[in-house]
C-alpha cells in the first residue's frame, strides 16, 4: 500500500508533533509547586444556643478546631464530629487547651433542630454556633470557604447543604494554623496538637 503526499505529511506531522510532546514532558519541571498561604486571622461572630455572642476573644489562650457543617449532614458532619470527639478524649488533660466549635451553614433550620443537642452528643466540649445569614455568611468568608443551598427532593425540606468539608486549626492568638482535610485521622489531629500545647 502506498502512501498519498498528503498521508506522508500528515503522518510527519503527528511524529513531529508526538517528539514536541515529549520533550516538552521531559523539560517540564513536574514537581508539585508549593502552595503559599499567607497568615490570616479568620473571624466569627456568632451565638451560641443560649444566645450568647461568641468571638474567637472568648477563647483567648485556647486553639480552636473549627468545622463548618449542618444537622442534617448524611454523611461529612457526623463523620467529622467523631473525628473530634476522639480528638478530644485522645487528649486527655490537654483537652482544657483546645474549644472544638461547630458553626452552622444552615443556621435556622439547625436551631429549630437543637443545635446544642447535636453537638453534645458526639461530645459535651464541642460548642454550636448559628448566627442569621450575615453572620453566617462573613465567618464562611473569613475562613475562606465555601458553603451553598442544594435542592434535594430527597432531603428533609427538600434541601442540603454543599460546603467545604475541612476541620480548621486556629492558635491561640487567633491566626490560622492550618487545615486538616476529610477523613483526616483522629491520631494525626492529636499529635499535631500535642506538638503545639
Amino acid at each position: 500500500m502506498r502512501l498519498t503526499t498528503l498521508q506522508k505529511f500528515l503522518w510527519a506531522a503527528v511524529a513531529v508533533a508526538l517528539l514536541a510532546m515529549g520533550a516538552a514532558f521531559l523539560l517540564v519541571d513536574r514537581s508539585p509547586e508549593p502552595i503559599a498561604q499567607a497568615a490570616f486571622r479568620p473571624t466569627f461572630s456568632l451565638p451560641d444556643a443560649g444566645g450568647r455572642l461568641r468571638t474567637p476573644a472568648d477563647f483567648e489562650g485556647k486553639h480552636l478546631l473549627v468545622f463548618f457543617g449542618f444537622t442534617n449532614c448524611p454523611d461529612i458532619c457526623p463523620t467529622t464530629l467523631a473525628e473530634v470527639a476522639q480528638v478530644m478524649d485522645d487528649l486527655g488533660d490537654q483537652a482544657g487547651e483546645v474549644q472544638p466549635l461547630f458553626i452552622s451553614i444552615d443556621p435556622e433550620r439547625d436551631r429549630e433542630m437543637g443545635l446544642a443537642e447535636y453537638t453534645e452528643a458526639f461530645h459535651p466540649s464541642i460548642l454550636g454556633l448559628a448566627g442569621d445569614a450575615t453572620q453566617t455568611r462573613a465567618a464562611a468568608d473569613s475562613f475562606r470557604i465555601y458553603y451553598e443551598r442544594e435542592a434535594n427532593l430527597e432531603a428533609l425540606d427538600g434541601y442540603a447543604m454543599s460546603h467545604s468539608p475541612g476541620l480548621y486549626l486556629i492558635s491561640p492568638e487567633g491566626d490560622w494554623l492550618g487545615q486538616f482535610t476529610y477523613g483526616t485521622p483522629a491520631s494525626e489531629i492529636v499529635a499535631d496538637l500535642q506538638a503545639r500545647l
